[in-house]
């Protein structure tokens, strides 16, 4: 077994022990390359498709760094050439990590779009490890293609909007060196909470509005299982074989957060 209803992890009392509950869950989920690796190694497959598509992007973007900084931030030309270069390494800095803070957001919507079998596979096993596992009405195959559409739309308007706004800020000189980071991390945490409980939540009939106030619910617990994905999915390869384990991981939370008494929220006709 995965998890058992009474070993709830984010059944415990106080932020941080909720936060690292959430933690927990994520590390649960790599239990599975253990138990089914065949699975896993599945589940692999698109992450490393994706995250080869990924690389080559950031590379690309890192050689050319020095042009993208100097064609976002005319207005420094006249600058004395200290301040000059300081805006615009400012500059540089900010648009990496932008990038880099909307790969990692949608590396996870993507990858999901392009392994949905796999993946579904993946929340399917872990919730019938876990018990008790919800039974999906019947639906024609459009339909499920759209709302998936819509919810991954909604999903990318908020991870766009709010890397615009990261970038914005990251250009400020040492806060957005400093402070802008950290709050990408943690937006990153959160988002990646909400993309990747989509299988377990969806399951139950909730809409994207009804997940994030179920996780709002239990805001340390998603974070620490958002963050500790977010910063694994930083380290190089590390990504293709998380992925996998994030989406177990995530149908964990999911149920952790339904144990909880979130479930009380209403479901959609």
């Amino acid at each position: 077994m995965i998890a058992e209803p009474s070993t709830n992890p984010l059944a415990r009392r106080g932020a941080i022990a909720r936060f690292f509950g959430g933690v927990a869950c994520l590390f649960r989920g790599f239990r599975l390359w253990g138990t089914s690796p065949r699975l896993m190694v599945l589940g692999a497959v698109p992450a490393i498709i994706v995250g080869a598509c990924y690389t080559a992007a950031i590379v690309i973007l890192v050689v050319n760094l020095a042009t993208v900084a100097g064609w976002i931030t005319p207005f420094a030309d006249g600058f004395a050439p200290q301040w000059r270069d300081a805006v615009r390494v400012a500059a540089g800095v900010a648009v990496l990590l932008a990038c880099v803070l909307v790969a990692v957001f949608t590396f996870a919507a993507l990858t999901l779009a392009v392994g949905d079998p796999f993946y579904e596979r993946i929340w399917r096993e872990v919730e019938r490890r876990a018990g008790q596992a919800p039974t999906e009405p019947d639906k024609p195959a459009l339909r499920q293609l759209m709302h998936g559409i819509g919810n991954a739309l909604r999903l990318l308007a908020i991870t766009v909007l709010l890397g615009v706004l990261l970038l914005v800020g990251g250009v400020i000189p040492v806060l957005g060196q400093s402070v802008v980071p950290v709050l990408g991390i943690g937006v990153g945490g959160w988002i990646l909470a909400l993309e990747l409980t989509g299988f377990a939540f969806d399951a139950r009939g909730l809409t994207v509005r009804q997940r994030r106030r179920m996780l709002s619910g239990n805001r340390a617990g998603a974070l620490g299982f958002g963050i500790a994905t977010y910063l694994l999915f930083l380290v190089p390869l590390a990504a293709v074989v998380t992925m996998p384990a994030a989406v177990a991981g995530a149908t964990l939370l999911a149920r952790g957060v339904l144990a909880e008494g979130a479930a009380t929220v209403p479901r959609r006709p």
